[in-house]
């Protein structure tokens, strides 16, 4: 038996070919230009890989959280325009000076700081109902106090708010989509970048469209509307040990699991430090069982998921050094996310750092 170092334990495996089909699916349906979200490390599968194989659909540019996630693709010699999506604090203004960075301003501090010491781009946001970050659609006395500031802005480049439930409620988006046009009518001139769409809204079509759309989880493999994406992430355990069990016996810490036959189980190299949860919120019911697929059968997961490793109940042959995939194959990554209680974005932005990233197509 011989395999390489990086998957003597667990690994994803990233189809850049179908994150590029992804972004090209967003691109053709909302009709305009991508400004795609590689925040969080490219969504747990690696920030530069995927920026860089993001630049043949010729984006706009790239959103991430934080100037140290600007200075990595920076450091990787892209250059195409980066937006900090985290509100900006005056404080690190010499960072966005010096990574050529911009800015994304919610509070009129924050805009007159930065107006005050350059004329470099920079985004403002507007909060239409998401309660996170922005200046609120209805604050009149600030939105009168932000036209006289953005007056005298050359380096208004952007305007842009987000949607909080683009995927599952129509008339919400819609209430924000007009919250926000209102905001932008009664600025003193059109930015050259409006933008709001997430995955989820650019996938209806050009309604919420813009100048910009901002896609996420959809270029990275997770559901967020009717299109269905490709799959773009494989996450991989090698089995490390069988054993055959009796009726009666336990599986795992504090022995949660009990055979009730003759049962094989199998051990992966995989655990909740990789980023595999745990356990479910308390009183949570799955909506499917946990399961990973297995030598081409889905198999479920038995016991607590430890650390380092987890177990499986399995039929069939199942040897030392076999593979199962988490997510990516017979169990998609949206559905081992329910399984688990979470959401796809969670299932991929904890992937650990001893988890290796290999980039190639999908078997």
């Amino acid at each position: 038996m011989t395999f390489s170092p990086e998957t003597f334990r667990a690994w994803v495996d990233v189809d850049l070919a179908a994150l590029v089909a992804n972004a090209r699916t967003v691109a053709a349906i909302s009709g305009t230009r991508l400004l795609p979200m590689v925040k969080a490390n490219g969504y747990g599968l690696g920030a530069v890989e995927v920026a860089r194989a993001l630049e043949v659909v010729d984006p706009w540019g790239f959103g991430v959280a934080s100037p140290a996630e600007g200075a990595a693709l920076r450091g990787a010699g892209l250059a195409r325009p980066i937006l900090v999506v985290t509100p900006l604090f005056p404080e690190a203004i010499e960072d966005y000076f010096r990574l050529d960075l911009r800015p994304s301003i919610g509070d009129i501090p924050a805009l007159e700081s930065w107006t005050a010491r350059s004329s470099r781009p920079f985004h403002l946001e507007i909060d239409s109902g998401m309660s996170r970050a922005g200046l609120r659609w209805d604050d009149r006395e600030s939105i009168s106090r932000l036209a006289s500031v953005l007056d005298k802005a050359p380096g208004w480049e952007g305007v842009f708010t987000h949607f909080h439930s683009a995927e599952s409620d129509p008339a919400a988006t819609r209430q924000q989509w007009e919250r926000f046009r209102g905001v932008v009518r009664a600025l003193p001139r059109r930015p050259a970048l409006v933008h709001a769409a997430n995955s989820a809204a650019a996938l209806q079509g050009q309604f919420f469209a813009g100048d910009l759309v901002r896609p996420g989880i959809f270029l990275y493999g997770g559901a967020a509307g009717a299109a269905e994406p490709r799959p773009v992430a494989a996450l991989r355990a090698r089995v490390v040990a069988v054993r055959s069990i009796s009726p009666g016996d336990t599986v795992g810490y504090s022995a949660v699991w009990r055979a009730d036959r003759a049962t094989t189980i199998a051990t992966l190299a995989i655990g909740y430090a990789d980023g595999f949860p745990r356990s479910a919120p308390l009183g949570y019911v799955p909506p499917t069982a946990r399961e990973v697929e297995l030598n081409g059968r889905v198999s479920p997961l038995v016991g607590r998921v430890t650390m380092d490793m987890c177990m499986v109940d399995v039929e069939g042959a199942v040897s030392v050094g076999d593979v199962a995939t988490v997510f990516g194959g017979l169990v998609a990554l949206d559905r081992q996310a329910a399984a688990a209680g979470t959401i796809s974005y969670e299932l991929l932005t904890r992937l650990g750092p001893r988890v290796a990233r290999r980039y190639g197509r999908l078997a």
